[in-house]
């Protein structure tokens, strides 16, 4: 089709199916199983269309939005400014700053350190206090960085929490964490899990589809 958008073709030996993703680094890549014909990813492109240029749209807006911050950075509600020492390499926090290395791989690494140290305590907090009001309790904790997850509960009760919630709103880490805790009574998505979330957290529906949406922005550069 002409003027459709760009993609890339990745075979997978464990696909069964065509799958279309759109990624912020990757841009659109189609999934198809290892002996499918490549014209399955071009009637699969054309088919979804409206929704892939939704999503290249919405992405350009994050990426614009990132670029808007400038040398500042989201610290839930706050809005640190980033001020750049000659010879630092750790990140400290002083009021409404943030003293850095100066700008480049060394600085980004210093800062996902210093969010990972502040998610631990943020997350901890909030973590310690809905479990003391649900009545539950956890094994362990731990802050992780992955790419498409934001927070797990495994059935042994070890919970697992993204550094990068720290860029979000704090009504948004406050949802993820009541997400999580009612994980510990209700491991499915059933009904009866969403009404114990709303039970603890109501309104959670507003910051759920803000962490869907905007998401993609939740990172350092």
């Amino acid at each position: 089709m002409s003027g459709s958008p760009a993609y890339r073709i990745r075979r997978s030996d464990r696909a069964r199916r065509v799958r279309v993703t759109v990624d912020p680094l990757r841009g659109v890549e189609v999934v198809l199983p290892r002996r499918a014909a490549e014209r399955h990813a071009a009637a699969a492109v054309a088919q979804l269309r409206p929704w892939i240029e939704r999503r290249l749209a919405e992405q350009a807006r994050q990426r614009q939005a990132i670029a808007a911050r400038g040398e500042r950075l989201p610290y839930l509600d706050e809005v640190l400014e980033l001020v750049a020492e000659p010879g630092r390499r750790r990140v400290r926090r002083a009021g409404g700053r943030l003293l850095v290395p100066p700008a480049g791989p060394e600085r980004i690494a210093a800062l996902e350190r210093f969010y990972r140290r502040a998610a631990r305590e943020e997350v901890a907090l909030r973590l310690d206090r809905a479990c003391a009001r649900a009545g539950l309790g956890y094994r362990a904790l731990t802050i992780r960085g992955q790419r498409t997850r934001w927070a797990s509960c495994s059935r042994n009760g070890t919970m697992s929490f993204n550094w990068r919630l720290l860029l979000a709103p704090e009504r948004v880490l406050d949802y993820v964490v009541w997400h999580e805790v009612c994980h510990l009574a209700v491991m499915d998505h059933s009904p009866r899990f969403w009404a114990l979330v709303a039970r603890h957290c109501p309104g959670f529906e507003e910051p759920r589809r803000w962490l869907a949406r905007h998401g993609d922005t939740l990172v350092l550069a």
